[in-house]
């Protein structure tokens, strides 16, 4: 038995936490600890190229690829639908523009027409040039037989109305091309003051015609601005140049010259009815008191001729069944441009006269 000094077996002692084999043979090359391989594996990782800056610039360029066709495909759908509007617009303007032409040349005997339709006033379709430029198309063009002012208006601006009828006056003279009006509805005011111009006057029997009279209308709000104790503050050059002013009090003196002028247009225009009708005239104290009739009375008291339509007229009185429409039609960019530029207008010219007036 193997004994050490101590008398134990040796062999015992190799189960002791203090017995060590001997050393490794030199060939062994025992792998590190696992700690010591995971704090080696981490510099290695970081030393390579990072694949997470990889992934972001890849999903980055997608993105941005999508966004680059989306942008594309949305300004093809823009262009596509402005093509598409830009063609309805130029088949409106066409319409509009050409709706008058279709007398210009080319087309059989027929009888020319020129519509006031609505209140005439420089700025709208019913205004004397525009009028007066259709009225000329339809004299100069040889294959009417006749002019017809096809009319269905309230009235509106006396000076309107005075320069269309002197030109229908001068377009007769110029042309020897008879002339007629037709009422439809309405014939009232500054349009009869344009249908004396025609040779004969036509209405149905239940038209509204006359109204030979002028007016001038407003609101006065003084006593309601006491009652609120609003003080009026207006500033003028010239002692009547506030006049007409709706916050301001009306002198006499104001109301006097008002009614003047209003006197006088009213003159101005019985002149040119009794010029216009002649002996056909039946007057009496209600004809120029701004009365209206029917046709059928109209008839009886001379303010028109005949009971008759349009198609009346054309096909009986003129011969020529076939209509043409002179009339002269804003284009919807045309009547856009006036509405915008009037609102821009209207803005601009407010915010002067906030401070200052030189109407």
């Amino acid at each position: 038995m193997n004994q050490d000094p101590t008398g134990r077996d040796r062999a015992d002692q190799r189960d002791e936490p203090s017995w060590h084999d001997g050393p490794a043979p030199a060939h062994a090359n025992p792998g590190p600890p696992q700690a010591a391989v995971r704090g080696a594996a981490a510099p290695a990782a970081a030393g390579q190229p990072g694949w997470e800056r990889e992934a972001i610039e890849k999903l980055a360029y997608a993105a941005l690829s999508e966004q680059r066709s989306s942008r594309r495909w949305k300004i093809f759908f823009r262009l596509a639908w402005l093509v598409v509007w830009g063609g309805i617009a130029w088949g409106l303007i066409a319409l509009g523009t050409g709706s008058g032409s279709g007398g210009a040349g080319g087309v059989n005997p027929h009888t020319a027409v020129v519509e006031i339709d609505g209140e005439i006033s420089a700025d709208g379709e019913t205004s004397a040039m525009n009028i007066n430029a259709a009225l000329r198309r339809a004299f100069e063009d040889d294959q009417a037989k006749a002019v017809v002012l096809w009319i269905n208006s309230p009235g509106g601006s006396p000076v309107q109305a005075g320069i269309i009828n002197d030109e229908i006056h001068r377009l007769k003279q110029l042309h020897k091309k008879p002339v007629y009006a037709v009422v439809d509805d309405l014939c009232a005011s500054a349009a009869y003051y344009i249908a004396v111009a025609a040779d004969d006057i036509y209405a149905d029997k239940a038209s509204m015609v006359g109204s030979i009279g002028v007016l001038m209308n407003g609101f006065g709000f003084t006593e309601l601005m006491q009652k609120l104790g609003v003080e009026r503050r207006l500033q003028t050059a010239g002692a009547n140049k506030g006049m007409l002013d709706p916050f301001s009090p009306e002198s006499p003196e104001q109301k006097r010259h008002v009614q003047v002028m209003l006197d006088q247009i009213h003159q101005q225009f019985i002149k040119v009815v009794r010029e216009g009708r002649g002996e056909r005239l039946k007057e009496d104290g209600d004809t120029f008191s701004g009365l209206v009739w029917t046709g059928e009375n109209a008839m009886d008291i001379g303010l028109i001729d005949h009971l008759g339509s349009l198609s009346y007229v054309a096909r009986e009185v003129i011969k020529a069944e076939k209509l043409v429409d002179y009339t002269e039609r804003e284009s919807v960019s045309e009547r856009l441009a006036r509405r915008f530029g009037a609102s821009f207008a209207s803005e601009a010219v407010g915010t002067v006269l906030r401070n200052y007036s030189l109407r």
